[in-house]
């Protein structure tokens, strides 16, 4: 019994991982050791029998195996990937497989022989060029120091960010790229929210349409004068590494150009003295304070009034400095309010409005030497803003006017508003409106639409600003494979009522076509306004399919750890039922009930091989690639900026992509860059087949797949040319020729460009972004707008 449970398994230790083979993953050692393994071996037990063997034991350690693991079997044909061992749980999926795939009787392990302290020697892993049928996986001598072989925790491309050739997304990450911040923004007791002073007036306004540059690391004093806070002589510029030691004092008849101005600097030198000071008079004329221990020791007082015929302020009097000693020992100081730190944090929110709070606390935090509340500078973030793109109220009502204004300057844009009535004491308020919501689009994403991808993405995604909501996005993929949204809504949260608001608008007015594809997550709402009998988005009019990483995400809520949601999306990337079941029977195996899971769910909604072709290889819907490369930082502005923003994003857009169309065009390309790159990388990976034609008008073909020398056959396929399918999946799924059918057009000599959809074309490519945006008109000359003043309904206010 024993030796039938026995078995050898070849260890490498001197060579590296190699993956640009026909059978995928492949071993570069000539001289594997062999080890002889049974089902009960320990890992502890296979790395004590290695070093054992090699003679190294104590000089050397072991952290990790990488196992030449078995992923597909046709006919004669084995594909391998690499697959990462460091426990007694991973070595079990090696003697699974072994029993799995009799055809592989002797499993293959890699090791890399390595001293007991850190090394630079280690397998080389090579990034995949060729479309491998599905995962990856192999062993790393090492002590744990300097782990480069960290990242061969390989599965299948798509998961590590690189799609096998001809898929245009990626497969996992965060659905929400930035940093989120909570909807409740808890009460700062220390904050002065109800504070009568004015704001302060900093910086001018922006059109929302600029390109963000990356966040500025420091700010000085000269920044902050450059927004707009420049006074005369200002008190607080002076820092050193002595904290007060450098700081100006305050002198009599030293002027600033308004109020604010002058508190600003009255309170950030207080800040940097880390004293506390009172006010004792403040109105529209005069100014008054005095130290906290005035009378107790410290004479400082500071009065500056208004100079009526100038219309500045100055300092009148002025006893200083505090002869007090700093009695700030607390982390934060009570001169350090919102005011002070939109001031300060004015310079980065215009740079980048999507900076998070976090970022902008810990900047504050090292200028001033205070650590303020995270409420108090969210508060801060949003002053900022107002002053850059617009008050936050007032931008709601501007939104009518905006919608008449982008319809004369572009005729055709589709900008829908609904409002919802205000009741004052049971009565409806006629000369008001709630903000309900908002579609819009632009008549340029019309006309591209119509030679994009026949699929559309939909999805959601937070507000960050003074007021809640959703952004709902429609998003298209050029033959580029360019993302490029198409449709906008602004609504007060996803819901049945909302989603069938923006999908009736976007069938309506942008996606008529029959047949399309709709790409989303699995929420009730989105389905309850696609499968509605008038919503026009029932088969065969339309389909829909869900997006992998929701899927993932909901699958990992019930199911923890990262190699089970892996295995999951290795099956969902399948582009043939065997290499589906393969997955299937590996997760299968880690638990049953993880295939019940995804059995209640329609295979034709979440799994590639059984799509039909309509997803074009697209698996997820993009909404993060979209806000992070097109929409940045929008979600934090005020409404009318938002919707602003998007015109000028899309025209930048537009002229960028278009131009690169055209100048491809220019130098006589056919197909657009991608199409070109997968089909070259086909092209190289076509060379040893045997083709053989099965009828008179060459289109149907087998085709054997075999080594260099001719001597090892790696597999059958069979090839129609007439319905474009190939038995590997990919010229199906991607919808241009696979490797196995560019043999078929050599063999025939027929050009293979026939075969690709028109997507594809540079031509295609081009008249998406033909169209172009029309430079808009200025404010002042929009069309009067004379309904009910549209305002923001309170209870979105966060």
């Amino acid at each position: 019994m024993a030796s039938e449970e026995s078995f050898g398994v070849l260890v490498h230790h001197r060579g590296s991982i190699k993956t640009k083979t026909r059978s995928g993953v492949k071993f570069t050692d000539k001289d594997p050791l062999c080890i002889v393994v049974k089902p009960t071996t320990s890992y502890d037990d296979l790395v004590r029998s290695v070093l054992m063997k090699l003679g190294l034991e104590g000089a050397k350690r072991v952290k990790k195996f990488f196992y030449r693991i078995p992923i597909t079997v046709l006919q004669d044909t084995v594909k391998y990937d690499c697959f990462t061992i460091g426990s007694d749980e991973d070595l079990q999926v090696m003697f699974l497989c072994r029993r799995q795939f009799p055809e592989v009787r002797t499993p293959e392990l890699l090791a890399n022989s390595r001293p007991a302290v850190a090394s630079s020697s280690v397998p080389v892993y090579e990034p995949a060029v060729e479309p491998v049928a599905s995962p990856s996986f192999a062993v790393d001598l090492n002590d744990g120091v300097g782990d480069v072989v960290g990242s061969v925790d390989i599965l299948p491309n798509a998961l590590q960010g690189v799609p096998p050739v001809g898929v245009g997304d990626g497969v996992l990450g965060d659905v929400e790229e930035d940093d989120v911040e909570p909807d409740m923004i808890e009460d700062d007791s220390g904050d002065e929210v109800g504070a009568t002073e004015p704001a302060l007036v900093v910086g001018g306004s922006s059109s929302g349409t600029q390109q963000y540059p990356p966040h500025f690391s420091s700010l000085d004093l000269d920044a902050m004068r450059q927004e707009g806070v420049s006074g005369h002589s200002v008190g607080f510029g002076a820092r050193d590494a002595e904290g007060t030691a450098g700081l100006t004092e305050f002198q009599v008849g030293q002027q600033f150009q308004d109020k604010d101005e002058a508190l600003l600097s009255v309170k950030t030198y207080s800040i940097r003295r880390r004293v506390q000071y009172k006010v004792v008079e403040s109105d529209h004329r005069r100014y008054v304070g005095k130290c906290s221990e005035f009378g107790n020791g410290c004479t400082w007082l500071i009065r500056l009034s208004l100079w009526k015929r100038k219309g500045i302020w100055e300092v009148k009097q002025y006893n200083g400095p505090h002869t007090c000693l700093a009695t700030s020992i607390s982390s934060d100081h009570r001169s350090l309010d919102y005011h002070v730190i939109s001031a300060f944090v004015m310079p980065m929110v215009r740079a980048d409005a999507s900076v998070s709070i976090k970022v902008l606390l810990n900047a504050t935090a090292a200028h001033f030497g205070f650590r303020p509340t995270y409420r108090r500078v969210w508060m801060a973030k949003q002053k900022a803003i107002a002053l850059v793109y617009g008050d936050w109220d007032e931008s709601y009502n501007e939104l009518p006017r905006w919608v008449l204004g982008v319809q004369l300057t572009m005729p055709g844009t589709v900008a829908i508003l609904r409002t919802s009535p205000v009741r004052v004491s049971g009565q409806v308020d006629e000369s008001q409106a709630f903000f309900h919501r908002l579609f819009w689009t632009f008549p340029p994403l019309i006309q591209a639409f119509l030679h994009c991808k026949p699929l559309v993405s939909i999805d959601g995604t937070h507000l960050y600003g003074k007021y809640g909501g959703t952004l709902l996005i429609a998003i298209a993929q050029d033959g580029n494979s360019n993302i490029l949204p198409v449709a906008f809504a602004l609504v007060e949260g996803e819901n049945a009522e909302s989603w069938s608001f923006f999908l009736s608008h976007l069938r309506q007015h942008v996606t008529p076509q029959p047949g399309l594809l709709v790409i989303s997550d699995r929420h009730n709402g989105i389905k309850a306004a696609l499968e509605a009998p008038d919503g026009g988005w029932l088969p065969p009019s339309a389909y829909r399919a869900f997006c992998i990483r929701h899927v993932a995400a909901n699958f990992s809520l019930t199911f923890k750890g990262k190699d089970a949601r892996r295995l999951l999306v290795n099956a969902a990337y399948a582009k043939t039922e065997v290499e589906f079941d393969y997955w299937f029977d590996i997760l299968r195996s880690e638990d049953p009930a993880m295939c019940e899971w995804a059995n209640r769910i329609d295979y034709s909604l979440w799994t590639q091989h059984r799509d039909e072709g309509r997803r074009f290889g697209h698996m997820t819907t993009n909404i993060s690639e979209c806000v992070n490369s097109i929409l940045k930082g929008v979600r934090n502005l005020p409404v009318c900026s938002l919707v602003k923003a998007t015109y000028g994003r899309l025209a930048e857009l537009f002229v960028r992509k278009g131009r690169e169309a055209e100048a491809q065009m220019g130098t006589g390309q056919q197909f657009s860059q991608y199409l070109v790159k997968c089909i070259e990388a086909n092209l190289k990976n076509s060379r040893c087949f045997t083709v053989t034609l099965y009828d008179r008008d060459n289109s149907e073909f087998t085709v054997a797949e075999t080594t260099p020398t001719g001597s090892f056959s790696l597999g059958t396929y069979r090839v129609s040319l007439a319905s474009q399918t190939c038995d590997c999946g990919y010229f199906q799924a991607l919808h241009f020729p696979c490797q196995h059918a560019l043999a078929c057009c050599a063999y025939s000599r027929v050009t293979w460009s026939s075969y690709v959809h028109s997507v594809y074309q540079i031509s295609s490519v081009f008249r998406v972004y033909q169209m172009g945006f029309t430079p808009p008109i200025p404010e002042g000359f929009w069309p009067p707008y004379d309904g009910p003043t549209v305002i923001p309904d309170p209870a979105k206010r966060r």
